[in-house]
């Protein structure tokens, strides 16, 4: 078969500023005799001007309705809007964040548009890693603490605490919970200030991981209800990094322990994009990312990475890249018979969900995605 064309568009979202593919990608790409188009200034807001990927060897559109028309397959960063369901045709293969879970529409969107979409977050490696997911749990694992810290400042609406205190001056608690790649970033990065640490997680090999690597600079316990009342209770911020592959998040913080906490202390939950992990969450934005519950200040911005566009495209382009290339030069159905972490990646295929973990989420049987991607 003829490579699919790949189209990267500028993406839509309030505030999102990354980009999907870089001019290293795309030179990757067109080596591989794959076609891309990109839209005219969707690199601008990456610092990656239109002239970079030009050179590259990037076609240009001006019109983002004539990208997704001739593209074979579309390359995003964020899941797609409303305003882009119109761009949505049998066949059409899209690769990027879905979050199906969180957003059913999206998913009753590309059902119905018989779309073949594969999400960056449920893609696996040959250990069961979420190599996709890594890059930017890891941006927004650091990012956590340095906004925790942030809104800790008195001006801010916080306690008024130091992260890392001052000689004397006991520092800042910090909660992290969940040891996978998020919580094991923040809690190395909140150590690294000198913060006092408290990295909860119910998987004793993380733990240990963490233990080991550390030398206990940062504390390792074990996740139980009684240990998350007396560390929440206790900290100054608290971190949610909880993560479900395709599916919802749980909520492991509940909204009597946030009544328990601190006046002025902070939450950051990283994993609202997958519906949160603290009850008392909702989705905010970086306009308007704090609000105040029971004197608590939550931070729940669905895109953290997109803050630091030019880090995390770069970061995200370096992961996703291979499995583009693979899906562009064989087509979806041939890639994934080769590679099954691949195949784990196709949420939705031929009108059905695919993925089980997404499937059970979203209330629907999944199918298998040879036979999907067959029909």
């Amino acid at each position: 078969m003829e490579p699919l064309t790949v189209g990267v568009p500028r993406e839509l979202k309030a505030e999102e500023h990354r980009v999907a593919l870089t001019p290293d990608g795309v030179r990757e790409l067109l080596h591989r005799g794959v076609e891309v188009l990109v839209e005219r200034g969707a690199g601008v807001d990456s610092s990656i001007p239109d002239d970079d990927f030009a050179r590259a060897g990037a076609t240009l559109v001006d019109d983002a309705a004539e990208l997704w028309a001739r593209a074979g397959m579309v390359c995003k960063v964020k899941e797609p809007l409303e305003e882009e369901f119109a761009h949505f045709r049998d066949g059409l293969v899209l690769f990027t964040y879905l979050h199906l879970a969180a957003y059913p529409a999206v998913a009753d969107a590309l059902l119905a548009g018989g779309v073949t979409a594969l999400a960056y977050e449920t893609v696996e490696d040959a250990h069961r890693r979420l190599p996709l997911l890594a890059p930017m749990s890891e941006v927004a694992g650091r990012m956590s603490v340095q906004v925790g810290a942030h809104f800790l400042e008195r001006h801010n609406g916080g306690r008024g605490v130091l992260l890392g205190g001052v000689p004397g001056v006991h520092p800042a608690r910090v909660a992290v919970i969940g040891a996978g790649n998020v919580g094991w970033n923040a809690a190395w990065m909140a150590a690294g200030l000198q913060a006092e640490v408290h990295l909860l997680d119910k998987n004793a090999d993380r733990l240990r991981y963490a233990d080991q690597i550390q030398m206990g600079r940062i504390i390792t316990l074990t996740s139980n209800r009684g240990m998350m009342e007396r560390v929440i209770a206790e900290a100054d911020l608290v971190i949610g990094a909880v993560l479900v592959p395709g599916g919802r998040a749980p909520t492991v913080v509940t909204e009597d322990m946030v009544r328990a906490m601190k006046p002025g202390t902070v939450i950051v939950d990283v994993a609202i994009d997958q519906g949160g992990c603290v009850e008392t969450s909702h989705e905010t934005t970086h306009t308007d990312p704090v609000f105040e519950r029971h004197g608590v200040l939550h931070y729940a911005v669905g895109n953290m990475p997109g803050a630091v566009p030019n880090t995390s495209t770069h970061a995200l382009t370096n992961s996703t890249l291979p499995y583009v290339a693979d899906v562009a030069e064989l087509g979806p159905a041939e890639a994934c018979r080769r590679d099954r972490g691949l195949a784990l990646g196709v949420n939705t295929a031929g009108g059905a969900v695919v993925n089980p973990a997404v499937a059970e989420a979203l209330g629907r049987e999944p199918v298998d995605v040879h036979d999907a991607l067959g029909a």
